[in-house]
């Protein structure tokens, strides 16, 4: 995961009542009771029956829509979760979207919990039908709702609680973490008026040459995938929240990034059913509300000219609708993305994408010509209004069983009372701490001697913009052993800076490597800058003893194969980076095991049990 920089810092006032009773926002005409009041029940669940109330809100809304404002529910674009002033650029554009285009949802990024909540009642009450509300919290409120800090001071902005990448759930085999996680992030989630996440994802990371899937997976194992995803979907939905399993159908032997171009998978139908359809049926089986479609060509199945899956027939309706029978909502991935964009400009996708079976248009380029679009091909006959009708009656079902029907809004003074709190984080430090996995440890390094005087070089490998990377991880090892000297690299070091820091190594009687280097949007791909690898692969083949912690891609090791102790955090978030230096220092058990295998000696599964020291009294 990703940390973002907050640019200064705001206050932020904002008026609000304590109850439904007293909230009286100003209602846009047209706009039905619901938008004065707090959001209602919900019952998640794609196979969930909705209640005779909600079907004939259903089968009365869709009947009061025209032509344009049903496409119009198709919509869903893109929101930054900052903090907007009404009537400013940024919020004219949204409220556009909402009151003339008549969108039927938005997706919404990173932001922090009030400006979240406070936007969200603002165009709420603006929308004559209610928004359903999504955001890409795949593991866990802080993916979006923190990591923010304020330059220059690097002070943390609050949020949502940040846990580790799934790959961590995979790590602990726990079923009841998943639960827990999802728990956590339906309360958080609908407390700041999200109805639905874009996780879990089910894509079973089979290839380690992935650069966009990676530790988002839960691991390379269906069955592990598919436990655990079903254990998520039912903590999220026990807290009122939809889920959405991405990405259909299977992202995780690809080895390109669709944000960047179209990959390809050469798997017959035998593999998808074998490997990469188990977690879907598992989901599908667990009644998870919506399925997100991947844009990649499965050329194993529809031959070498394949389009991608999103605007497959065969795969969207064929296998999730006929055979899988899954009724929920079916999204596209984003459709500005170049693994779709490229290939087929920023139109015709979209008449395709509904030909295939798909429900939702997630983030069209332009949101009015992309109505037009869908416009013209009703009238043209390309499409039918029965078939837009059909994607919109399970729109507005997802928008019952999120209790819009009843109620809209938020209450902004519960926020702080619900957002990050202490048992909300306890449990994020739960799965760090459980998914910390100790891979290889030929020397016996790990954890460290109790009674050590050696002089220890910390190493941290980050992006240079990467500025919370080693913070805390640095921070509790030069509490702990104030003699130990800490340095950063990154892709700009230069091959004497290397050497220079090799000689300084040289005197060390242990070197530290912490690397941070995790799958990015548009980053192609997931690895480690030449110049670091070869560093640390020289002086671990001198001899030198060295524990190398990576706290992103577990896949690192293969770049420096002659390490004597390999250790994996999974994620560089502060939650993980003090769980791992506990471990290393033993204070905390080391227990995880690995989901995914390291070719060629470390099979899935494999981990070296420690139990701690107590090296520290502190």
């Amino acid at each position: 995961m990703t940390f973002r920089l907050l640019l200064g810092s705001a206050a932020i006032a904002i008026a609000c009542a304590p109850s439904a009773a007293t909230i009286q926002p100003a209602v846009s005409p047209g706009v039905d009771a619901s938008a004065r009041r707090l959001l209602g029940p919900a019952s998640p669940g794609a196979t969930t029956p909705l209640s005779t109330r909600d079907q004939r809100w259903v089968e009365a809304t869709l009947a009061s829509l025209s032509l344009r404002e049903k496409i119009g529910q198709l919509m869903m674009p893109w929101v930054g979760g900052g903090y907007t002033a009404v009537g400013s650029q940024e919020f004219e554009q949204v409220r556009k979207w909402v009151q003339d285009d008549r969108v039927g949802g938005l997706v919404l990024s990173i932001g922090l919990p009030l400006s979240y909540a406070a936007k969200l009642n603002e165009l709420q009450v603006r929308s004559r039908v209610p928004l359903l509300i999504a955001s890409d919290m795949e593991n866990g409120p802080g993916m979006r709702l923190g990591n923010i800090y304020a330059l220059p001071s690097l002070l943390s902005q609050g949020g949502g609680t940040v846990f580790p990448p799934v790959m961590a759930l995979g790590a602990t085999g726990s079923e009841d973490l998943a639960f827990k996680l999802g728990q956590v992030l339906g309360t958080e989630a609908r407390a700041i008026g999200v109805h639905m996440v874009f996780g879990p994802v089910l894509d079973v990371n089979s290839n380690p040459l992935n650069p966009i899937i990676n530790t988002r997976s839960f691991g390379e194992s269906p069955d592990l995938v598919g436990r655990l995803a079903r254990a998520y979907i039912r903590g999220a939905r026990s807290k009122g929240l939809m889920s959405t399993g991405k990405h259909f159908p299977g992202h995780g032997d690809t080895d390109v990034d669709s944000h960047l171009t179209l990959p390809t998978i050469r798997a017959t139908r035998a593999h998808l059913d074998s490997v990469d359809f188990p977690p879907f049926r598992a989901a599908v089986a667990e009644g998870i509300d919506a399925i997100m479609t991947a844009h990649i060509a499965v050329v194993g199945v529809e031959g070498d000219t394949a389009g991608p899956a999103t605007l497959s027939r065969g795969f969207m309706t064929g296998v999730l609708r006929d055979e899988m029978h899954f009724s929920g909502l079916l999204f596209t991935d984003a459709m500005t993305m170049g693994g779709i964009a490229k290939r087929y400009g920023a139109t015709e996708p979209l008449i395709m994408a509904v030909e295939a079976g798909a429900d939702v248009l997630l983030m069209p380029r332009s949101i009015p010509d992309a109505i037009e679009t869908i416009m013209a091909a009703v009238k043209s006959g390309r499409l039918s209004e029965p078939r837009i009708d059909a994607s919109v009656r399970r729109i507005l079902a997802a928008k019952a069983r999120a209790g819009l029907r009843q109620g809209r809004l938020v209450d902004l003074n519960a926020v702080d009372r619900i957002v990050d709190v202490p048992e909300h984080t306890r449990i994020a430090e739960e799965v760090a701490e459980r998914s910390i996995t100790l891979a290889q440890d030929r020397m016996n390094l790990v954890p460290l001697a109790p009674d050590s005087t050696k002089k220890i070089l910390v190493v941290t490998y980050a992006d240079a913009s990467d500025l919370v990377a080693g913070r805390a991880f640095n921070s509790i090892f030069t509490e702990r052993l104030p003699g130990a000297a800490t340095v950063r690299v990154d892709d700009r070091t230069s091959e004497a800076e290397y050497a220079a820091l090799a000689a300084k190594a040289d005197s060390a009687g242990l070197l530290l490597v912490s690397a941070y280097v995790s799958p990015r949007e548009f980053a192609g791909t997931v690895g480690a800058q030449a110049g670091f690898s070869q560093f640390v692969e020289r002086l671990a083949l001198s001899g030198k003893p060295t524990i190398v912690l990576s706290f992103g891609s577990p896949y690192l090791l293969s770049a420096f194969p002659s390490v004597s102790s390999y250790l994996l955090a999974w994620g560089g978030s502060p939650v993980s980076q003090r769980a791992a230096a506990l471990a290393v220092l033993g204070e905390r058990e080391i227990n995880g095991r690995l989901p995914i295998s390291l070719p060629p000696a470390l099979p899935f599964g494999a981990g070296i049990h420690r139990a701690p020291t107590g090296m520290s009294s502190k």
